[in-house]
């Protein structure tokens, strides 16, 4: 039986949770975001790609990606930068503020977490917040960063008693205690509420929308999908994905290619040289059960086409060296 893509994608990107800030505005007040180079080296050194979150769990707020529209917040929602672009958290749109210097970060990621800021204003306490990061790699292959709108905002429906509402509950109560394992506790709970904010964003993607996550909602690309994320080693062709997804070979490779974005061998290709790249990284296998483990009979054919499509040969991979991707062939 085919697993979940979403799982094994958030799996073998290396999503991780890290760095969290409890955070006490005081009107006026206003905080900026530090720039992810200098957050990524910190919290998950080798990962390309962070993902910022704000949780409201007291008040409202306003965020707003710089240069842009500011976004209301209240209690009980969360607002997620995807692409971790130049934002602000405030507790009115006008206001400006310049990013955190180095070593306020360096203090904040050293010692143990959440770490508090007091945004002292003259005013009441008009907001408090839970602020973290996720960390995931990007290169060679992430479609669902490719998917993402740069900022995502959700909340629970009143009085469902959703997830999003429960991770407040909880981030509240780890933030306030400060257990034993309370940083890997939210460590994990920050990771979920990525994940159920996903969810969200699916479940609320209009019929016309296209792109990896609208690939998901369809039964039958879901299908497919899964089956390449479960055997990707499998001598796949359209023809055996087209059957095992319940359509017809033109139909699948048509919605494939329009939903998706790619035909599917295309996708294949590229995921098969995403894992091999999460292999190269770890150090642990040896370039021919890499090869075997993708679906390539020799060291060479593998070579070949990882060198093709990412730019570099396996070998400077493994060494940190990084170029943008070539070709999509299998």
């Amino acid at each position: 039986m085919a697993g979940d893509a979403l799982s094994d994608l958030l799996r073998t990107v290396r999503l991780t949770g890290a760095t969290f800030f409890d955070i006490e505005g005081h009107e006026p007040w206003a905080v900026c975001s530090p720039a992810p180079s200098s957050i990524l080296p910190k919290i998950l050194p080798g990962a390309d790609h962070l993902i910022s979150y704000h949780v409201v769990t007291a008040g409202r707020c306003f965020a707003r990606i710089v240069g842009q529209e500011a976004i209301a917040l209240e209690a009980g929602e969360v607002v997620v930068f995807t692409r971790s672009d130049p934002h602000i958290m405030s507790s009115n749109p006008a206001l400006r503020a310049d990013p955190p210097t180095a070593d306020v970060l360096d203090i904040a990621t050293a010692g143990r977490m959440p770490f508090y800021i007091n945004c002292a204003g003259d005013g009441a306490t008009s907001a408090r917040l839970v602020c973290g990061y996720l960390a995931c790699d990007a290169q060679p292959f992430n479609p669902l960063l490719e998917a993402l709108p740069p900022v995502i905002k959700a909340g629970d429906v009143k009085g469902d008693g959703g997830w999003l509402g429960q991770f407040i509950n909880l981030a509240v109560t780890e933030v306030a205690e400060k257990r034993a394992g309370s940083e890997t506790v939210l460590t994990k709970l920050s990771e979920l509420m990525f994940v159920d904010v996903l969810r969200r964003y699916v479940e609320s993607l209009p019929p016309q929308h296209t792109g990896w996550l609208a690939g998901l909602r369809d039964p039958h690309l879901a299908k497919a999908l899964a089956l390449i994320h479960d055997r990707p080693a499998h001598n796949w062709t359209v023809e055996g994905l087209a059957k095992d997804s319940a359509l017809s070979r033109t139909v699948l490779a048509e919605r494939f290619t329009r939903l998706v974005g790619m035909p599917p061998m295309h996708y294949l290709a590229k995921w098969r040289m995403q894992i091999a790249s999460e292999l190269l990284s770890a150090g642990n296998s040896n370039m021919a059960s890499i090869a075997a483990e993708i679906g390539y009979e020799s060291e060479a054919a593998f070579s070949r086409a990882f060198k093709k499509m990412i730019g570099v040969p396996p070998s400077a991979w493994r060494l940190g060296i990084r170029t943008g991707s070539g070709s999509d062939e299998a």
